[in-house]
């Protein structure tokens, strides 16, 4: 059985060259847009934290996805999501045609909002 990865640079270093590229500059935009949030394997993907998890990535067979980790944050960018797969926490795309880097700072950006404003509790009760 392979082992999990527990970096994200131990997740990408599996993954076909297209989808790592992809996500690599996933990771770098969501990182310029959060640069204070931690890096972290959240759930068995990429992830990052600040105040609770922000955004994860994935890389799945026919498509690698950005998750906000809640429903509400698709639903408020559906507008800006027309041409992407999405479904209430995922929003899925392809190597080839990946998320614009302004939306996922903007999707970013919200997230640390709606963390910022989130009761805070045990971490039981938060995303790991």
């Amino acid at each position: 059985m392979k082992a999990k990865p527990t970096t994200i640079d131990g997740y990408l270093a599996g993954l076909p060259d297209d989808q790592r590229a992809a996500l690599e500059k996933l990771r770098q935009t969501i990182r310029s847009a959060a640069p204070k949030a931690e890096e972290c394997i959240s759930y068995s993907m990429p992830a990052f934290r600040l105040n609770g998890v922000l955004v994860g990535f994935a890389a799945k067979q026919n498509h690698c996805a950005l998750y906000p980790f809640n429903g509400s944050t698709v639903k408020a960018f559906k507008d800006d999501l027309k041409s992407f797969e999405t479904s209430m926490g995922a929003i899925r795309f392809q190597p080839s045609k990946p998320l614009p880097a302004a939306l996922v700072r903007k999707i970013v950006k919200a997230r640390i909002a709606e963390n910022a404003a989130a009761p805070k509790g045990p971490p039981s009760q938060r995303f790991r």
